[in-house]
């Protein structure tokens, strides 16, 4: 099994569903390992956790060194488990920032939705796993999701979804048409078990 996060997504939802705007910019991190674990035994089935893929932005380290440098730590705190994969895209900046940039513009990242879903698929189509779980609400995720849904018909593998479950009420959760997707509906005691209120930002003594 391979699990697939869309870190920055997986973050924003959980602080959504289980935090506050104005709580503490760590809360809603995720240990993308532990989350994988339970992901893993989460189902009826069998199952070993192969690999750990992660999916995020970086800030630039000239135009934002403190961001960069939580960054750094966080992503090199992951990497010490040889299961985790990587990939992380320089985030990209409104014009003149930050110093002249238009009101509530903000760092976007671009590219990263894309390189999950080519990873997705071509991990599907070469056999690299059995079972990909999908943990984001990204709509544009679900063409990927699609096309696997498909060759899972065809008795390739098999996508699955995971998102937050709040209060008794579902938060959003990927879809599609063509096939019902298993759905790892996580609440917030499963949440506590896997968050990591770490704060990067803060450089370890």
């Amino acid at each position: 099994m391979v699990v697939f996060i869309d870190y920055q997504n997986v973050y924003m939802r959980a602080r959504e569903c289980f935090h506050e705007r104005w709580d503490h910019h760590s809360l809603g991190q995720v240990s993308p390992i532990a989350l994988a674990e339970l992901l893993t035994a989460d189902s009826p089935f069998d199952r070993r956790l192969q690999q750990v893929r992660i999916y995020r932005g970086i800030p630039d380290s000239t135009r934002d060194p403190k961001g960069y440098g939580a960054a750094d730590r966080q992503i090199a705190g992951w990497r010490g488990d040889d299961r985790v994969f990587v990939h992380a895209r320089p985030l990209r900046y409104p014009y003149g920032w930050p110093a002249t940039h238009a009101p509530g513009e903000k760092p976007q990242e671009k590219g990263i939705d894309v390189a999950l879903a080519i990873d997705f698929v071509a991990m599907a189509v070469q056999g690299e796993y059995d079972v990909g779980i999908l943990m984001s609400t990204d709509t544009d995720l679900r063409p990927p999701l699609e096309f696997v849904a498909t060759l899972t018909q065809a008795g390739g593998p098999r996508a699955e979804v995971a998102a937050w479950s709040h209060q008794g009420m579902h938060s959003r959760r990927l879809a599609i048409k063509q096939a019902k997707l298993w759905c790892h509906w996580l609440d917030e005691s499963q949440y506590q078990r896997v968050a990591d209120g770490t704060d990067y930002a803060r450089p370890s003594p």
